[in-house]
């Protein structure tokens, strides 16, 4: 109850802060004409997205040839490869490897896999330097937070606060001007790149055919993070992978379209193992986590298909629960509408993700834009339907719902009770509308008004209408 509490209060924190709301504004409203615009000048969009589906499907369906094939071909080009079953052999898997090369210091581009396996705690109480060099991570790692979006981590914070925090950790001068904003990070994260011993990254897409991975960035930091290190660690779902290099073709239009409204992202890196010889840049080592972590369980079962997922964040954006409280309330590592499908499945001891398939008005709205179209609604009603099987329902809904029940099938109860609301409805309700009602309705009048019955039923104007047309006829 505790935790159900806690949820229901992150959402209440949401909906009253206004810079929150100020910032979601803003950035979603802008996402999603990026996005309508990048996909709309396809001539095409439907036939690649269906392109799209087919090679995440593929995958998916073949990823015990595939990963073998992944993790041979990295291991032939001098890579190294870790199979982490969760997130403990992860974290275990790279902390070893950073004592027993003497790392000191440790810099990171974005990772959503790296924040599921809750990496960074782990690495700074095990005594290293960890700094994240994506523009949107190091603002929320200066600031104590989490990410609050699956590509836009600081999307909940606005140009005035980042300023706040700039002239706090770094000596900027205030100002809200973006450029001068972006040269004191720049600054402080250079220096961080050239003495750093081991860079982590994500991995968007493992191809298995070549045993290279793809790392899509706006901002060049990933590949700083991979090249001047002297030792490169990338953390990859299992699930995050493409049979040929020739898919790439279609995976990064969508990918770029659908996240930022780009046509392609600024950078996309393909890594195949540490430098070889003679090569001017590159890592001295190069380490492929292949993380689990929850995945395989999901695979055949009715949520196989949320692994389509490329993590584009485009369903976030289109979502209007998301836009009205963000990432945070939703207390996991991933939010929106594909968050509250993953989150009971990859972190299953949060007590309150049981709760995140209800943050959703089913609208449809995610499914639309997903650039894989992933039935996202559908699996939504199916967590719910399995928080109510395992008992986690709340009295009062199932107390609702039989009551609804009974009501529907016995004609009798049904009139009685229209009656009795139109009744309460000339007590309680003015100009057609109630203002507040007793609890538990009281949280619906709390936010909003709540539509009083009509004079009539549908039963009683018909009934009027067959007599009209009865005496007309007569």
């Amino acid at each position: 109850m505790t935790q159900t509490i806690a949820f229901y209060d992150r959402v209440d924190q949401a909906l009253h802060d206004t810079s929150l709301q100020t910032a979601l504004n803003r950035a979603t409203t802008r996402f999603i004409g990026n996005r309508a615009s990048a996909i709309g000048a396809l001539c095409e969009a439907d036939r690649l997205r269906d392109q799209a589906r087919a090679i995440r499907a593929y995958a998916l369906a073949h990823l015990d040839e595939l990963l073998p094939q992944l993790a041979a071909n990295v291991e032939a080009r001098g890579g190294h490869v870790c199979w982490a079953s969760d997130g403990e052999e992860a974290r275990r898997y790279i902390i070893e490897l950073a004592r027993a090369r003497g790392v000191r210091s440790i810099v990171k581009s974005k990772s959503m896999a790296s924040e599921e396996i809750h990496l960074n705690e782990a690495l700074e109480h095990a005594g290293f330097e960890v700094v994240e060099t994506d523009l949107g991570e190091y603002i929320i790692q200066l600031a104590g937070e989490t990410p609050s979006h699956i590509i836009a981590p600081a999307i909940h914070k606005t140009r005035e606060q980042v300023s706040a925090l700039f002239e706090q950790h770094l000596g900027m001068p205030p100002t809200t001007e973006v450029p001068p904003m972006i040269r004191t990070a720049r600054r402080a994260l250079r220096q961080r790149f050239l003495r750093a011993d081991m860079g982590i990254s994500g991995v968007n897409f493992g191809v298995a055919d070549s045993g290279a991975i793809v790392i899509v960035e706006n901002e060049g930091n990933a590949r700083l993070s991979t090249t001047v290190p002297r030792i490169h660690v990338a953390i990859m779902g299992i699930e995050r992978i493409v049979a040929r290099l020739a898919d790439l073709g279609v995976m990064l239009q969508v990918l770029a379209r659908s996240a930022t409204g780009q046509k392609m992202s600024v950078y996309t890196s393909l890594i195949s193992g540490p430098a070889r010889p003679g090569e001017a840049d590159g890592p001295e080592e190069f380490h492929l986590v292949l993380l689990d972590n929850g995945r395989s369980r999901m695979l055949g079962g009715q949520y196989a298909e949320a692994l389509l997922c490329i993590r584009c964040g485009a369903c976030l954006n289109a979502c209007p629960v998301y836009q009205a409280i963000g990432g945070h309330a939703y207390g996991g590592v991933y939010s929106g509408p594909i968050g509250a499908i993953l989150t009971p499945l990859l972190q299953p001891d949060l007590p309150d993700a049981y709760l995140l398939p209800q943050a959703s008005s089913l609208c449809g709205a995610c499914q639309e834009v997903c650039p894989v179209r992933i039935a996202i609604p559908d699996m939504l009603l199916r967590h719910r339907a399995d928080a109510v099987q395992a008992g986690k329902a709340h009295p009062l809904e199932k107390a609702a719902i039989r009551g609804y029940t009974l009501t529907m099938t016995h004609p009798a109860i049904y009139r009685a009770s229209g009656k009795a609301a139109r009744l309460f409805s000339r007590i309680l309700a003015r100009k057609g509308r109630f203002r507040r009602l007793p609890p538990p309705l009281h949280l619906w009048t709390k936010q909003r008004d709540f539509p009083a019955p009509p004079p009539k039923t549908f039963r009683e104007l018909w009934a009027e209408h067959q007599k009209r047309r009865h005496q007309n006829e007569v």
